[in-house]
């Protein structure tokens, strides 16, 4: 997951097996948000068998660069990663080919990078590139479903439900709608589920 950090001791997220601050390199690993704490509870609340590491490359905002993006997907590379959660993007082209050559290689060591393709009528990257897993949220879906059709992947928009708390109230957004599919990938890839078997997902990705 590269994200804006984690809170490993928050119960809903649980062990992580490693955490570091890629942007600054010298920063710290808190998570200051709270958008990659509750990625990260939403991904472990649909796997919670999956080994967790943590990317941080942005802190005080919701905004990073390009040049950061493609590092962490990179380093998740390093760390093995199978599913790689980027529940973020841009929207400027001049950073397709940069993304692109990062996605490329993830997908040569055999990773599945998963981001939104669009939301608001925004096409974002890297979720349009080829070789990604592309989600658009949708909010007739439950938690516990998923669609696949040419464009990719549909999911919910909400993360981890709230005891007692309408999901309406909860928080939302095309950033849990990728944490969701990234959940159901690693479930796939831990052998818990089927999905129409891995060939299928495989043909999903754009």
């Amino acid at each position: 997951m590269i994200d804006s950090g984690v809170h490993a001791s928050h119960p809903h997220v649980g062990a992580v097996e490693e955490s570091v601050c890629l942007d600054p390199p010298d920063g710290d690993v808190v998570d200051r948000l709270g958008h990659g704490t509750a990625v990260a509870a939403a991904i472990r609340d649909i796997a919670p068998g999956t080994t967790l590491v943590v990317g941080k490359i942005f802190d005080r905002s919701l905004s990073t660069n390009a040049a950061a993006l493609a590092r962490g997907i990179d380093w998740a590379v390093e760390r093995r990663a199978r599913v790689i959660n980027l529940s973020l993007g841009t929207a400027n082209p001049a950073h397709a080919a940069a993304l692109g050559e990062s996605v490329s290689r993830a997908a040569t060591a055999g990773a599945i990078v998963v981001s939104a393709l669009e939301s608001a009528g925004v096409v974002w990257l890297p979720g349009s590139i080829e070789g990604v897993a592309s989600v658009v949220s949708d909010s007739s879906l439950e938690r516990d479903e998923l669609e696949i059709d040419e464009r990719g992947f549909a999911a919910a928009l909400y993360p981890r439900p709230i005891p007692g708390v309408p999901k309406e109230r909860n928080l939302s957004g095309v950033s849990f709608a990728v944490a969701n599919v990234s959940g159901f990938l690693a479930r796939l890839l831990e052998g818990r589920e089927n999905l129409r078997g891995l060939n299928d997902v495989r043909c999903a990705l754009r």
